[in-house]
């Protein structure tokens, strides 16, 4: 029958403790792989690339990222905007700079760069929490658009201000400037989409994610038992940034071509994360797709109902939409604080016990 662990027996302690225990989940995740990559980069064309596709992919990277602070470790961030913008910015810096060295390179190092900016920022953690921690972070939101803003040497002492992505390929094809393909956007988000899961889902699961795990639930009886506060949270705040840096760098240089950092990485840009982590369910890194999903295919949803089939003017379509969301996140907050993670799994549950009660 289907969905069912009749006759799927564990033989070792690894394979009991897998990511996909049942085996039902391993085929559809290995025939979701199989599509992913060899099925959807022949059919995909731009509009769905560019209003569908790749924003949720790129968006995914940054959620998983902020998902690793709120909902692994416990710490509060309200900064995810600014340090999108440090990824963007050390990108263009280095792209301009070493025009020689691979774009997944310069991708890489400005996650690097703001995984050290995020540790930077992340030392008032342990003095504050809470509130108290969004604020800082908040801080630092507004400080790093304001510094990117003012110090021309971050956009070459360009007139506008603005920030261009140069033309890079990987393997002779184009990924960035005028001259890309939908399929080529596609397949770099979808590689770091892919690398980015895999190592936050061993990083939770392993030694330093159990850190993170005992410092969110207590953390004076994290300490007590061995677990350091200083390495922990400093931690998350590098990975955390590490992985934001990273779709903001593609969100910059494979998906906008061109950005100028109040509009692209403001603090709106730092709620929507923010929403999509609360949305998708905390701590769970299918919770971050799951969120992401939801917060990018909502807005295309509304436009082509509101705007396309009833003919409502777009900017009463937005403010619809914003209202949508503040009462979706308000009915999630009350209703299911897990998120759409934790409808998933208790939809998972009901399925294994299916035909007998619950």
């Amino acid at each position: 029958m289907l969905y069912r662990e009749a006759g799927d027996f564990k033989t070792s302690y690894a394979k009991d403790n897998q990511t996909f225990p049942i085996k039902f989940d391993r085929v559809a995740y290995y025939i979701l792989l199989v599509v992913a990559f060899g099925v959807v980069p022949f059919i995909i064309n731009d509009y769905w690339a560019n209003a569908v596709i790749v924003p949720f992919l790129i968006y995914a990277i940054a959620t998983i990222g902020l998902n690793i602070l709120i909902g692994y470790c416990g710490q509060l961030s309200l900064g995810t905007g600014g340090f999108m913008a440090v990824g963007a910015f050390a990108s263009y810096k280095l792209m301009t700079a070493f025009p020689e060295v691979s774009i997944i390179i310069h991708i890489l190092l400005a996650g690097g760069i703001t995984a050290l900016v995020g540790m930077a920022f992340g030392l008032p953690s342990l003095r504050i929490k809470g509130f108290y921690l969004a604020v800082a972070t908040l801080a630092a939101q507004f400080f790093l658009v304001w510094l990117f803003n003012r110090v021309p040497w971050f956009y070459n002492n360009s007139a506008s201000g603005q920030i261009s992505a140069p033309e890079r390929s990987v393997f002779g094809i184009n990924v960035t400037g005028p001259h890309v393909d939908a399929w080529a956007q596609y397949m770099i988000c979808l590689v770091f989409v892919f690398a980015s899961a895999w190592l936050a889902r061993n990083l939770t699961r392993g030694t330093m994610g159990r850190s993170w795990m005992a410092i969110r639930d207590m953390d004076i009886a994290a300490e007590i038992i061995g677990v350091n506060p200083l390495k922990a949270k400093l931690t998350a705040f590098g990975v955390s940034s590490f992985f934001i840096g990273i779709a903001g760098a593609l969100l910059f240089t494979v998906y906008l071509g061109a950005a100028e950092v109040g509009e692209a990485f403001g603090i709106s840009k730092s709620f929507l994360v923010l929403f999509m982590v609360i949305i998708g369910g905390l701590g769970s890194i299918f919770g971050s797709f799951a969120g992401a999903a939801f917060m990018v295919l909502l807005p295309v949803l509304l436009k082509n109902i509101l705007v396309g089939a009833l003919n409502w003017p777009t900017d009463l379509a937005a403010h619809f939409q914003l209202l949508i969301v503040g009462a979706l996140i308000i009915a999630f907050l009350i209703l299911e604080p897990h998120g759409l993670a934790q409808l998933w799994r208790v939809a998972k549950e009901k399925l294994r016990l299916w035909p007998f009660p619950h």
